[in-house]
């Protein structure tokens, strides 16, 4: 005889589980979207900081331009570094006081300071956020943030680059106007110093060296330390990626490395290019000493 069920009977549903195997499917799908996602937001964060970098430069550009048409249009030294520039044995930067005797590095004294509106440290505009504070080693006495662009002082203004000054200072100060491919001449560039070893970071670098050195033989050798750092977009391998720079006309682009042009592999560090001309030094060939 069968049972029905009567008016007001309570019927009790019964709930399945969820198996050992469709959890560890469903994790398995989890997993893959999130696989398949990550590249995505990776590449959307360094597509904002590769954005951030160029308005840095561009801001860069035209303070150069502003410093120029205050000084009866010569390019921006890139330091006062010889002790017969300097007031109180603070060595000047483009970005700042070097900050060897009193600790603190001053961007209020930098030669650009008064044509940016913005302060020197961690995460202003003198910073790539691709290379943040933090990523690479701070030169300097003080080991506070400069910059982590670099200024081609070796070609606008030779005697006024610490480092190569007493070598090439009888290179003239050039003036903006003289500057024959202004389009194809870099201002500021990402720089770093690579060659400290594997597993090392690299040091900041406020100087945009070029690819061959001039000697105090009035030759040319290969730059075993070059400074343009191609840290924006790196491979898979980490080895090749893009430099954003601004040119002597104000424009602000991207160039990617090639295989040649990288020095430091790890660090992604080398020049654009493999000889001086057009982008750093244009007339390099007819340089002679004094």
């Amino acid at each position: 005889m069968s049972v029905g069920h009567g008016r007001g009977q309570r019927v009790v549903a019964r709930t399945r589980a969820f198996t050992l195997v469709e959890v560890l499917v469903v994790v398995a799908i989890v997993a893959l979207l999130v696989s398949l996602l990550l590249p995505a937001l990776g590449g959307a964060r360094e597509s904002s900081r590769t954005i951030a970098c160029a308005s840095n430069l561009r801001q860069f550009g035209i303070a150069w331009q502003g410093y120029a048409a205050d000084f009866a249009d010569r390019a921006m030294p890139l330091a006062y570094w010889h002790p017969d520039d300097l007031v109180d044995d603070e060595q000047v930067f483009w970005w700042g006081t070097h900050g060897a005797t009193s600790g603190h590095v001053d961007h209020a004294r930098g030669f650009i300071a008064a044509y940016l509106d913005s302060c020197l440290g961690a995460g202003s505009v003198f910073e790539c956020p691709s290379q943040a504070w933090g990523t690479y080693i701070a030169q300097g006495p003080a080991r506070e943030p400069t910059s982590t662009y670099g200024y081609n002082g070796y070609y606008l203004s030779p005697a006024k680059t610490p480092g190569w000054g007493q070598t090439i200072g009888f290179r003239p100060w050039r003036r903006v106007f003289e500057i024959q491919r202004p389009g194809e001449l870099l201002v500021f560039a990402d720089a770093m110093l690579g060659g400290l070893g594997a597993g090392s970071r690299p040091r900041n670098c406020a100087l945009l060296d070029p690819p061959r050195l001039y000697t105090s033989t009035g030759t040319w050798r290969a730059n075993s330390s070059p400074t343009t750092s191609f840290r924006h977009q790196r491979s898979r391998g980490g080895t090749i990626g893009t430099a954003l720079s601004v040119r002597a006309d104000g424009s602000v682009g991207p160039t990617r490395a090639l295989a040649d042009w990288i020095v430091d592999h790890e660090a992604g560090i080398g020049s654009i290019g493999t000889e001086n001309d057009p982008s750093y030094v244009p007339d390099w060939r007819e340089w002679h000493g004094p």
